[in-house]
């Protein structure tokens, strides 16, 4: 493998790995200040960044040894609708700028397998900004986001809310290639 291609799978391999983890933090934080959905949309995407790094990883699977990786990440827990506006913000950077770049670098070279890995990367991270936006308005108005199901791609990570009823817009597997994520019910004590 070329050494930038290998340098930019292994910079988002942990920019996604942090996203992964960062996702659960806001999600279980979003869960404490009343917004159950946003919380399993964060856990929902925490997901589908595991995906991503999972993707990544294994197109490393032949650069054995230890790395420095620089990534870029966002760090800080504020609330809700400040940890959402810094997912979008994440997510936006990385469909905007990083992903092209990493994509024009694996197609001049020539690695097929990396440059899959990372279009099926940002063309979920388009689809978590979509997500993450409708969930800050809501949380933005005083109320949790009203989507309560989310599925996530076992293959490429295409993320959604509501409704499964196609296959995969991305890497075109069946719904049943997909892990559904439901918020669960809160209950009162009586």
């Amino acid at each position: 493998m070329n050494a930038m291609t290998s340098s930019n799978l292994k910079s988002a391999f942990g920019g996604e790995s942090m996203a992964h983890m960062r996702y659960l933090v806001w999600g279980e934080f979003a869960k404490k200040e009343g917004f159950p959905n946003v919380g399993n949309l964060f856990i929902a995407t925490a997901y589908a960044e595991q995906v991503h790094a999972h993707n990544h990883f294994r197109e490393l699977k032949d650069q054995v040894g230890d790395a420095d990786v620089t990534a870029g990440a966002g760090f800080g827990l504020t609330t809700t609708s400040e940890n959402l506006q810094g997912a979008i913000n994440g997510e936006k950077h990385e469909v905007e700028q990083m992903y092209p770049a990493f994509m024009a670098v694996a197609e001049l070279q020539g690695e097929k397998g990396s440059l899959r890995s990372f279009k099926y990367a940002i063309e979920a991270e388009k689809t978590h900004i979509t997500l993450f936006s409708a969930a800050k308005a809501a949380v933005d108005s005083g109320v949790d986001y009203d989507q309560d199901t989310v599925h996530v791609c076992n293959v490429c990570g295409h993320t959604l809310a509501g409704d499964l009823t196609d296959s995969c817009p991305v890497c075109k597997v069946g719904v049943n290639m997909f892990k559904t994520f439901v918020t669960e019910a809160v209950c009162a004590e009586a």
